[in-house]
């Protein structure tokens, strides 16, 4: 029976995230109380204190779930093309999550921030070095977080335009990692080759002239 208390545990946990992050992405962080998410979890708010101590500690155990998840995705495919792919593909099933990490990390307190800014930290690194491994006569240490960053700014809010399973005339999430995919390849092969290493040292080592 102790298994199944601890699933059901789970469960619930994972039933009050759920309506969290829509409240969250409906009426705002500020403006989401803990009595309303009891009215949305269907439960009294006696019970859902059962299972978080505070408003603040389910925006922390949905930020810090979801960037696991990312950080696992980043992980595992470390190819830039299939990378991009699945990330969109989780962006089209966890738009309210995403909406939360990208407007209220603000408003944890500053340990629990922390943590959760590292852990976007090291998505940002996994894409970054993603890019690297793809374009390394491309990419430096001056350019790669500029262009790492234009990669998010044309994925990461896509949850403001992207529907359609609202409108069936827009483009599918898997389409888009293609566009995408296919816009941001051809802009890298754009950027003019940086000097390899070997190219470097050669330089550095020839006499200056006189």
């Amino acid at each position: 029976m102790a298994r199944t208390q601890a699933s059901d545990h789970q469960l619930q946990r994972d039933e009050i995230l759920e309506q969290a992050a829509q409240a969250f992405a409906s009426h705002s962080y500020p403006g989401t109380s803990m009595s309303l998410l009891a009215q949305a979890c269907g439960t009294s708010k006696a019970r859902l204190y059962h299972y978080y101590a505070s408003k603040e500690a389910i925006l922390f155990d949905l930020l810090d779930r979801y960037t696991k998840v990312l950080i696992r995705l980043a992980e595992t495919h470390t190819e830039l093309t299939e990378l991009i792919a699945a990330f969109l593909a989780e962006y089209e099933h966890s738009q309210t999550r995403h909406i939360a990490l990208l407007n209220d990390v603000k408003f944890l307190e500053e340990p629990q921030r922390l943590l959760i800014l590292d852990a976007q930290r090291s998505i940002v690194n996994l894409f970054a070095s993603a890019i690297q491994r793809r374009f390394p006569r491309r990419t430096d240490a001056q350019n790669r977080s500029a262009i790492t960053m234009l990669l998010f700014g044309m994925i990461n809010w896509t949850f403001t335009w992207l529907k359609p399973q609202q409108e069936g005339d827009k483009i599918s999430y898997a389409d888009f990692a293609v566009l995408v995919t296919r816009i941001f390849m051809q802009g890298m092969e754009g950027l003019p080759e940086l000097p390899s290493t070997d190219d470097q040292a050669g330089r550095q080592i020839q006499p200056s002239p006189r």
